[in-house]
């Protein structure tokens, strides 16, 4: 906890005086690089919080992409954002949370209010502008955390939404891709079931708890895999295609735990 403490005092709290003044004009100036300063930002973050990640294959490339993976901690957007440019979708209660908001904004997240209907019609509409820009945008398909032994159904609404929203911007096409992010280990060692609640964040945990365990426990091997691209054309099926990703989530967080070969349709 020393060591961490140092870290964030001499490194972490620089970097963050230098880059939130930097992204927040890189924004305004609308600059086509505003992703490079917050994915320096969540690889320092992933140094201070002892996340050591492992990234298997890429997001797709070529035509809008909208990510759908699995969602088992806050870290998780540290580890997926060291690794990858893109855009989170975050429920709404987030926009009002004290400096996290803040980061959020720099980096572009899209809120949704899962409370109102019309609030997935207004999510749908800043994924499909975002996504038309050519930028790749993460949904945690599940609507909530787990704790990262098996994989909640997803959620097809905002799929479907944001292909209306892409076919709107003048994309009749949309790639959906499979996102899995799976702990496996502790300092090294096989993560058990029990000591997955040291990283996830359940339910019976307050937020000071699951951040005084995550900032005072061990270092954590966390893998982010993404899956086979499938194209969500104009009239095609947003629950099969959903589900056919949610089926490949699971496959490859089942194997990513046991430490089994991932499933042949995975791309490496």
């Amino acid at each position: 906890m020393i060591r961490r403490s140092l870290f964030f005092i001499f490194i972490f709290l620089p970097v963050l005086i230098v880059i939130i003044p930097l992204q927040a004009l890189v924004i305004a100036l609308k600059l086509p690089f505003w992703p490079v300063l917050p994915q320096v930002f969540h690889k320092v973050g992933c140094w201070f919080l002892g996340l050591r990640v492992t990234v298997i294959g890429a997001p797709a490339k070529g035509r809008p992409t909208l990510l759908v993976s699995n969602h088992i901690s806050w870290t998780d957007i540290v580890a997926i954002g060291s690794v990858a440019p893109v855009t989170f979708v975050a429920k709404q209660e987030i926009a009002k949370w004290p400096f996290v908001s803040m980061m959020a904004n720099l980096q572009k997240t899209i809120y949704v209010d899962r409370t109102r209907r019309s609030g997935t019609g207004r999510t749908a509409e800043a994924m499909g502008r975002h996504m038309a820009d050519g930028n790749a945008v993460v949904l945690f398909a599940e609507g909530q955390s787990d704790i990262g032994t098996h994989v909640l159904p997803f959620r097809s609404a905002l799929v479907g939404a944001a292909q209306h929203a892409m076919e709107a911007a003048g994309a009749m096409e949309v790639n959906i891709q499979p996102l899995t992010v799976a702990y496996t280990r502790l300092e090294g060692l096989p993560i058990s079931r029990n000591e997955r609640s040291l990283v996830a964040w359940i339910k019976s945990k307050s937020v000071k708890q699951n951040i005084a365990e995550i900032l005072g426990g061990p270092r954590k091997d966390v893998t982010v895999a993404f899956g086979t691209p499938q194209v969500l054309a104009h009239g095609a099926d947003r629950k099969t295609v959903t589900k056919a990703a949610e089926k490949e989530v699971r496959a490859m967080l089942v194997a990513l735990n046991r430490d089994l070969p991932l499933p042949v349709s995975v791309q490496v």
